[in-house]
């Protein structure tokens, strides 16, 4: 990968890090969503990182449809303990 594309992702990392960061500063009762889905997975690493090293300082929100693979409830539950998150 060419020094654009990386300094690019770079900037879109930090640009996502700040928008976090203004959400916690800004709003009562933020939350994350989190499936155990790509994004979901991508969007909490970056809270994670906005944040070290503290802890991400809202829930993640996961709605259990009774349709998810074991395997990703099991992810959840790793997630939640690795990041001393709060389930909701």
């Amino acid at each position: 990968m060419n020094t654009y594309f990386l300094n690019h992702l770079r900037e879109l990392e930090s640009e996502s890090i700040y928008v976090i960061r203004e959400v916690f500063a800004q709003f009562d009762n933020p939350a994350i969503l989190f499936s155990g889905g790509k994004d979901s997975i991508v969007l909490t690493h970056l809270a994670r990182k906005s944040f070290h090293p503290g802890k991400i300082p809202f829930p993640l929100v996961h709605i259990d449809t009774g349709h998810n693979f074991p395997e990703t409830m099991v992810y959840r539950d790793w997630l939640v303990q690795e990041l001393g998150a709060r389930l909701v």
